[in-house]
């Protein structure tokens, strides 16, 4: 039995090949694509250079059953065609030079947005590709040119969000390490430990829901064409994850999101859920965003943590990701995420629907989720005074005193 790895396939071919015509090339790789089994074909075709389709071929011909004649075997035949080294029809980058230079050139990263370049804002689609090369002389189809694009390293690849806006703080990744070892050390003392934010504001009303839901086929659920404050406005959904128990409270409200508004969202997490779960707390920690309403520059986002903290009865201590780092926080893809797919192509017609939507959202590591309705009118423009700031009791940690600092009790 022969040994299947890529190494020894490569000796084969080269030991084999080469005395082989064209009918018995076929059918020989093609023995050995099925030999692999699932997946033989598109090895087969890497090692030996040979196109997949000329391998499909071949495993056609041995499952009809057809026994070559010893003509068909022998290279003098008439009835066989010995193709000569190098002969074959030509590849099309063969037969049109400069192709593929003239090809890299209009994707070129580089020179993308520069205006003597005819695909300055255009999309760079195959078809659009297909054309500009057919206007240089080159006959080439669209689809011909996803496989030059594929010779040439590229891909389809969407954007990702990687940078931010400014210098890296010199203390990023040693935050990133305090939070993780804060996180830890509390759960394992059972201290209750959440990650915080706002979600996006959602049009109330029947607009369109990005996603899409299964549907009778020809039966899309109409919605509006355009979107256009109703009475119903919009709804803010502020989220508080308990990241131990992968569960998650949802504050809808239908106001301003405001450092007031955040405090009452944990406040609200903590009496519909967080005071059964966590009886003997004797601290809460919270991990958030650097900026919004819940932000370490807000003095008013400060003062209502006192007021909290007054009412819980023990203190509260926070740590706030670095500028620009806010998708590390573990509500955003572990609660925002579900919630926005679970309501994927269904217009939120209602706050009642938005409210029923998200209490709905699970996944199979048992997520759940509970939410409610915060009516009140909140103010915005509110501001402390530096009298009520600085009663706050408020203790810095010694390590980025400005991110990490714990709110004790009056």
């Amino acid at each position: 039995m022969f040994d299947t790895t890529t190494d020894t396939l490569e000796e084969k071919f080269k030991l084999i090949l080469p005395h082989l015509n064209e009918s018995l090339k076929r059918k020989y790789l093609a023995s050995e694509a099925l030999a692999l089994g699932q997946g033989g074909i598109k090895t087969v075709s890497l090692i030996s250079g040979t196109h997949r389709n000329t391998i499909s071929t071949g495993i056609k011909e041995l499952r009809s059953g057809n026994t070559p004649s010893s003509s068909d075997q022998t290279e003098t035949s008439n009835n066989v065609r010995i193709r000569a080294k190098g002969g074959g029809r030509k590849s099309l980058i063969e037969k049109q030079p400069g192709l593929l230079e003239a090809l890299n050139r209009l994707v070129d990263p580089d020179s993308y947005g520069d205006p003597m370049r005819p695909l300055r804002w255009t999309i760079k689609s195959l078809r659009t590709l297909a054309a500009e090369l057919q206007k240089g002389g080159f006959i080439i189809h669209k689809d011909k040119v996803g496989d030059c694009l594929k010779q040439l390293g590229f891909s389809l690849q969407q954007n990702q969000k990687m940078k931010q806006i400014g210098p890296e703080a010199e203390y990023r990744d040693e935050q990133f390490r305090h939070i993780n070892d804060t996180v830890a050390a509390y759960i394992s003392q059972n201290i209750p430990v959440i990650s915080i934010d706002c979600k996006k504001k959602e049009n109330i009303g029947n607009f369109k829901n990005s996603g899409a839901d299964y549907r009778p086929a020809g039966n899309p659920v109409e919605v509006l064409d355009h979107v256009f404050p109703l009475k119903e406005g919009k709804a803010s959904p502020y989220g508080v994850y308990d990241i131990s128990r992968n569960e998650g409270y949802v504050t809808v409200g239908i106001s301003s999101d405001t450092a007031v508004f955040a405090a009452n969202s944990i406040r609200n997490w903590w009496n519909y859920m967080g005071k059964e779960r966590y009886p003997k707390a004797s601290k809460l920690y919270i991990t958030a965003d650097g900026g919004g309403s819940n932000g370490y520059r807000c003095r008013l986002w400060k003062y209502e943590l006192q007021k909290l903290a007054n009412d819980l009865g023990f203190p509260i201590e926070v740590s706030h990701f670095p500028p620009g780092t806010s998708k590390w926080n573990k509500i955003e893809h572990r609660l925002f995420s579900q919630i926005t797919r679970n309501w994927r192509g269904r217009p939120l017609d209602s706050i009642e629907v938005m409210v029923s939507l998200i209490a709905a959202t699970t996944t199979e590591a048992g997520l759940n989720v509970q939410c409610g309705v915060d009516e009140t009118e909140y103010k915005t423009g509110i501001k402390v005074s530096d009298d009520d700031y600085a009663d706050i009791n408020l203790v810095r940690s010694e390590f980025c005193g400005h991110l990490n600092y714990t709110i004790f009790q009056r």
